[in-house]
C-alpha cells in the first residue's frame, strides 16, 4: 500500500486549507480521501499499487484533477492548483508601495555577441496607484544608479562613468506610466517615459500580474513580473568597442527583467 503526498495551492502561492483530496481508481472506485492542511500539505494513504485520479475541491475554487501512478511505499503528486472561482483577485483601488527588500531590477547586455552579462540596479523606490477602472492606473519608479552591481568592482565603476550611467550628472533615473492596457487575463502592457541619463524616451512594459494576498505582517501585498527591452542608443550611451570582424563588445539592446512586491498603504 502508498502512500499519496501533496500540495494544495493557488497559482500565485497561497497554500489552500481545508480543500478535500479524492482518489479514484482506474474502475472508477474512490479508494482514498484526505483534506489539506493549514500549509497546503495533504495525505493519501493507502492507496494500492495503479493508476489513479485525484480530484481536488476547495470552497471559493474551481476544482482541478491529476493522474498519478501508485507504486512502492510512497509517491508524490507534487503542487496541485486550485484557481480561485471568477478568475484573479485584481488589487484593491489604492496606492501600494513598491517594497524594494522583496523585488528586483535587472538588466542584462550581450557581451562579444555571444554571452550575456546581468547587473542589477539594487536601490529604487516607487509606488503603483491602482485606480477605478484598473485601466486608469499608474506607475511612478525612481532608481539610484550609483547602485548598480554586476558582480565586478570595475566594471560597476565603468558603468557609473559618463561612459555609461554617468551618475554623477544624473543621479536619478526615472519611471513614469502614461498608460495601461489589459491583454489578457494576467497580462497587460504598461507603457510609459523612461528617463535616462538626462534623456526621455517611451518604453512599453510587459507585465504579468501574479495575485494579491495577505503577508506575514497583516498587510496585503500584489506582486507582479515585467519585462522589456531598450535600445543604448536611444539613451546617448553610445560608448563601445569593436573586436574581431566587427562584434561590439557590449549588445547595443538592453533586456529588463523586473520582479516587484507592492504593499497596499
Amino acid at each position: 500500500m502508498t502512500d499519496v503526498t501533496g500540495r494544495l495551492m493557488t497559482p500565485d502561492g497561497w497554500p489552500v486549507t481545508g480543500g478535500t483530496l479524492t482518489a479514484v481508481d482506474a474502475t472508477g472506485v474512490q479508494r482514498g480521501r484526505a483534506t489539506s492542511r493549514e500549509d497546503g500539505g495533504f495525505v493519501l494513504e493507502g492507496l494500492s499499487d495503479g493508476p489513479h485520479t485525484v480530484i481536488a475541491a476547495a470552497a471559493g475554487h474551481e476544482p482541478a484533477a491529476r493522474t498519478v501512478q501508485v507504486a512502492g511505499s510512497r509517491a508524490t503528486l507534487g503542487v496541485l492548483e486550485l484557481a480561485r472561482v471568477g478568475g484573479d483577485v485584481l488589487p484593491a483601488p489604492g496606492t501600494w508601495t513598491i517594497d524594494p527588500h522583496h523585488s528586483s531590477i535587472q538588466a542584462t547586455a550581450l557581451h562579444l555577441g555571444m554571452s550575456r552579462i546581468h547587473g542589477r540596479l539594487r536601490s529604487f523606490s516607487g509606488h503603483v496607484q491602482v485606480a477605478d477602472p484598473l485601466e486608469n492606473s499608474s506607475v511612478e519608479v525612481v532608481i539610484d544608479p550609483t547602485a548598480v552591481d554586476s558582480d565586478d568592482t570595475d566594471r560597476d565603476a565603468h558603468l557609473r562613468s559618463p561612459d555609461f550611467l554617468d551618475v554623477d550628472s544624473y543621479p536619478d533615473i526615472t519611471f513614469k506610466s502614461d498608460g495601461l492596457t489589459r491583454l489578457s487575463g494576467r497580462n497587460w502592457r504598461v507603457d510609459g517615459v523612461l528617463t535616462l541619463k538626462g534623456v526621455s524616451a517611451p518604453v512599453a512594459l510587459d507585465v504579468q500580474y501574479r495575485g494579491t494576498g495577505p503577508d506575514l505582517w497583516g498587510g496585503t501585498r500584489a506582486a507582479f513580473s515585467a519585462t522589456t527591452e531598450i535600445s543604448r542608443d536611444d539613451f546617448a550611451i553610445s560608448w563601445n568597442q569593436s573586436v574581431l570582424a566587427g562584434i561590439l563588445a557590449v549588445g547595443r539592446t538592453l533586456r529588463i527583467d523586473i520582479d516587484i512586491q507592492a504593499v497596499k498603504s
